[in-house]
């Protein structure tokens, strides 16, 4: 599970062009958006098509069940782990 994580803080870097950030100071159960990183609707459409490319996921655009998916990268993380499990 945390090379999944580490992929997916290299993958929210290099989609939304976070220059001054590395893995290592993207915290994996912090929040992406307001605090934490402080992503924001725009920030989650792009992340949002970065990891449907890369991984082959589906998310609903404005459901409970994303933004849940979208609390931290160690969500996304078991979110990503899961569909593979299914596929």
């Amino acid at each position: 599970m945390q090379a999944l994580e580490h992929e997916i803080k290299e993958l929210i870097i290099a989609s939304l062009s976070l220059e001054d950030v590395t893995p290592d100071d993207i915290d994996a159960a912090a929040p992406l958006f307001v605090e934490g990183l402080g992503l924001d609707s725009i920030d989650a459409l792009e992340l949002g098509l970065a990891l449907q490319k890369r991984y082959g996921v589906s998310l609903a655009a404005d459901s409970q069940e994303t933004r849940r998916h979208f609390s931290s990268v160690r969500a996304l993380a078991e979110f990503v782990s899961a569909q593979k499990a299914i596929a």
